[in-house]
């Protein structure tokens, strides 16, 4: 793994890259190795301040309540971040590791050297909401479903699937074939973070600088070392577009001057499109909701709010889905314990309680988003 060690001369500065891999021994002791060899002035690491105090106290998270978090609107973003954790995590079980070894390693020994300790990534919560505004409604449901199917639980992983992994020419296939499926992703979760860590390595104080950094991250950070960056760019959140802040009112406002019409037109027009428009609503989020395994209480309130809720740009049919089922089925201690471990399987996500509060909120308001489309196409068709 030393031959993999990157070395760069930039501004005058000394910069070492080290490649790792964040669930693997070998690269935790190769962190340590280097360090104690180098003595460098500084020593990036790939974590931002909250994924900082994350992994110096992992069942931090375990305080979420699940009902804040819908409430607040971070159901998305905890997903997320679960599933990727959880996904290190029980891969670093197999391997008899400690996921982020690497990253505690080189916290350690830039203490021991006296080396300037520096968080060179950016705000997870920055990248997902990044990520979530660069993506359409059809490629959040594809993304909602990758990770409620998510599933390793039968994947081998060895220390030597790893090394074969970091080869250079392997890595490059990665990252070719993630920007080649999902491009939006990987702009944001890769390239844009490549620039990011490139930048506050060069900015580390000293005439030294050592960064450890995952192995995906190692090729464009090499690249983005020679080039210029626009730190407050990669910083902003995109603002929502014109058109998807006035959809929601424009949505509702055509649906209700629809129906008005068909009544314009006649008693009978005018009840049955409203009574289409309340059966695939209505329909739709029940059914996602029963597909997602939700209490008997919980599929009333979404068949109940959907066609209420999808005329209301201020409040979705999901939140209130999602509220009553954590109210209904109110998630335990044990429930929070396990989630690393059933969120990587359909087969344990639905039987957690946790995690199926937050899951249904997602699918309600998927199924309710479906029931208007087809209910709005149908009155459309009906009318015209």
């Amino acid at each position: 793994m030393e031959e993999k060690i990157i070395r760069s001369r930039v501004n005058g500065k000394e910069i070492i890259l080290v490649p790792t891999a964040h669930v693997s021994t070998e690269s935790a002791d190769l962190v340590k190795k280097t360090i104690e060899e180098e003595r460098p002035d500084s020593v990036c690491i790939e974590l931002d301040e909250g994924r900082y105090e994350n992994i110096q106290n992992p069942d931090r998270w375990k305080d979420t309540h699940v009902v804040q978090v819908i409430k607040d609107k971070k159901v998305a973003l905890l997903l997320a971040n679960l599933v990727l954790s959880s996904y290190q995590r029980n891969i670093a079980k197999k391997l008899g590791t400690k996921p982020g070894g690497e990253m505690l390693q080189a916290m350690e020994s830039a203490e021991e050297v006296g080396a300037q300790l520096v968080l060179a990534d950016r705000d997870i919560q920055t990248t997902f909401k990044r990520i979530w505004r660069s993506l359409g409604f059809f490629k959040k449901c594809q993304l909602a479903f990758s990770l409620l199917l998510a599933n390793d639980e039968d994947e081998e992983v060895s220390e030597e699937d790893l090394e074969k992994l970091m080869e250079r020419d392997n890595l490059e296939g990665v990252v070719q074939s993630l920007s080649e499926d999902f491009p939006e992703i990987a702009q944001t979760l890769l390239h844009e973070r490549d620039q990011y860590l490139a930048y506050h390595i060069k900015h580390a104080p000293g005439d030294k600088v050592l960064a450890v950094l995952g192995a995906a991250h190692s090729l464009g950070v090499e690249k983005e070392l020679s080039k210029d960056q626009d730190i407050a760019a990669l910083d902003e959140i995109p603002k929502p577009s014109t058109l998807s802040k006035v959809l929601p009112w424009l949505i509702p406002l055509v649906i209700l001057g629809l129906l008005a019409y068909g009544f314009y037109q006649s008693l009978a027009t005018g009840t049955s499109q409203v009574k289409s428009w309340f059966i695939y609503n209505a329909g739709f989020a029940a059914l996602f909701t029963l597909i997602g395994f939700g209490h008997p209480l919980s599929i009333l309130t979404a068949f109940v709010a959907a066609p209420f809720t999808s005329l209301n740009p201020l409040i979705a049919c999901g939140w209130l889905v999602g509220l009553v089922e954590a109210s209904v089925r109110k998630p335990t201690v044990e429930d929070v314990n396990r989630v690393p471990e059933d969120i990587t399987s359909f087969k344990t996500v639905h039987k957690n309680r946790f995690l199926k509060a937050l899951y249904l909120v997602i699918l309600a308001n998927i199924g309710s988003s479906i029931g208007t489309l087809i209910a709005g196409t149908s009155i459309v068709k009906n009318l015209f």
